[in-house]
């Protein structure tokens, strides 16, 4: 049974009015770049023919570039409903005659009968904040058809995260003129740590766009926020996967350095393909 909590938006980050915000940023730059990422990470030039599920779909800007990309059906699921004004802001404006929806929904509450056999299953940043990080990923990939493809980012696992869960809580819930404290402290210390290592910081945020289309500001917020929150590592991922009938086609996974996730974690990226044959349909996916 799910739990309420996970179900409701009201026990997460309210990443929904930070897309609303972004969205309003979107432009054709921006586009390129995010179908440029999903090229990257599906190893694919075009979706043509293709079903696309975006879950956490957050501005809508990947819904966007997998419809520019040829995919016949787009479906959007995100828990907050700001997010799915923001996706459908998107749509509207950039691609309006696409087929595409949005529904405001719980990863645990996608029932497989609904969203079922999709070609491409696509979560970037998404799973990790669910706050049963592990159920919903057997939930999201249980949607994903045989053979098909299951792209999604998770942060990585470093020495830090117990203290950014311990922050992250805290952000997610504080006034926001402490919030706004906070991205100062973290974009001061962020800026030291470019300085240290002889590297632009405003150069940085001038090429932030070529990072998954995306607003350096925004993201701060984004990443400061971001509660609930788990981490996994390349190992755990891997094993986690194989017991559930998929093979790594692709990963785009960092190598740790020395203090890596002081300042946060970023996210690795892995791409699973499902495998086809009858024990691939029979799984739990609550497992």
């Amino acid at each position: 049974m799910n739990s309420p909590h996970l179900l409701s938006v009201e026990s997460h980050f309210a990443f929904g009015k930070n897309w609303l915000d972004y969205a309003r940023k979107i432009d054709e730059q921006k586009i390129a770049q995010a179908i440029v990422d999903l090229q990257r990470l599906s190893g694919r030039e075009r979706f043509d023919g293709m079903s696309f599920l975006d879950i956490g779909c957050g501005s809508g800007l990947h819904s966007l570039a997998a419809a520019r990309m040829g995919a016949v059906r787009v479906t959007g699921v995100d828990i907050d409903p700001d997010s799915i004004d923001a996706s459908r802001a998107t749509l509207a404006r950039f691609a309006p005659l696409a087929d595409a929806r949005f529904d405001q929904a719980s990863v645990f509450d996608m029932r497989a009968e609904e969203y079922r056999d999709f070609d491409l299953v696509y979560s970037w940043g998404v799973l990790h904040h669910t706050g049963d990080m592990y159920r919903a990923l057997a939930v999201a990939s249980s949607l994903v058809r045989p053979g098909g493809t299951f792209m999604v980012a998770l942060y990585r696992k470093t020495p830090f995260c117990g203290m950014w869960r311990i922050i992250k809580r805290w952000y997610a819930s504080a006034p926001p003129s402490s919030q706004e404290r906070a991205r100062k402290i973290r974009v001061a210390l962020h800026r030291l740590a470019f300085r240290l290592r002889g590297r632009s910081h405003q150069e940085y945020i001038r090429n932030y766009g070529q990072c998954r289309g995306m607003d350096y500001y925004n993201d701060i917020h984004d990443w400061m926020g971001g509660y609930p929150y788990e981490s996994i590592s390349k190992v755990q991922c891997h094993a986690f996967f194989q017991q559930r009938e998929f093979e790594l086609e692709r990963e785009f996974v960092a190598v740790p350095k020395r203090l890596s996730g002081l300042l946060g974690s970023g996210c690795d990226e892995y791409v699973f393909r499902r495998r086809t044959g009858p024990a691939s349909a029979t799984r739990n996916p609550t497992a």
